[in-house]
């Protein structure tokens, strides 16, 4: 039956687990810098933030609560994917999410999902051009190839 065949790889459950091994224990990212590039950037990207992204007022409080002491060595026998393979098969990880919360409601906690009653997503608007979006705009000016203009009687010789 296709309608079972999932899009693309999986993969979406182990991300998290492997930038925090691969990068922090590294140290190639700070734990802040981590948190940056799982929510707060990706947030600002897409133009959510600071609704999605930050632990403020008014935001949804949809939180990770990470445990960076959690061993666990990625399998396709353990992951919650419906796929036979996972394309981080072997890697162990040194950290895990202990909890997940969605707007205040624990959905995840201690390798559990508690099932969260269908229909309780709601729907984030996003305007049309984030800040990134302006910023890439501008990359595209400066590095944009230009014309040069040339006297056609003083051409400088070797042109």
């Amino acid at each position: 039956d296709f309608r079972i065949i999932p899009n693309g790889s999986n993969g979406v459950e182990e991300r998290m687990p492997m930038l925090w091994t691969r990068g922090v224990e590294t140290g190639r990212l700070t734990p802040n810098e981590f948190v940056a590039a799982t929510s707060t950037n990706v947030a600002k990207i897409l133009n959510i933030y600071p609704k999605k992204g930050a632990i403020v007022e008014g935001a949804d409080a949809d939180i990770v609560v990470w445990d960076p002491k959690i061993t666990k060595t990625i399998s396709a026998s353990n992951h919650h994917s419906i796929l036979d393979y996972n394309v981080f098969e072997g890697f162990t990880v040194s950290a895990n999410s202990r909890f997940t919360l969605s707007r205040g409601e624990v959905i995840w906690g201690w390798g559990q999902n508690s099932q969260p009653q269908p229909g309780r997503g709601r729907f984030v608007p996003r305007p049309p051009f984030p800040s990134a979006h302006q910023a890439l705009s501008k990359w595209k000016a400066l590095t944009a190839p230009k014309m040069i203009e040339r006297d056609p009687l003083n051409i400088p010789s070797g042109i």
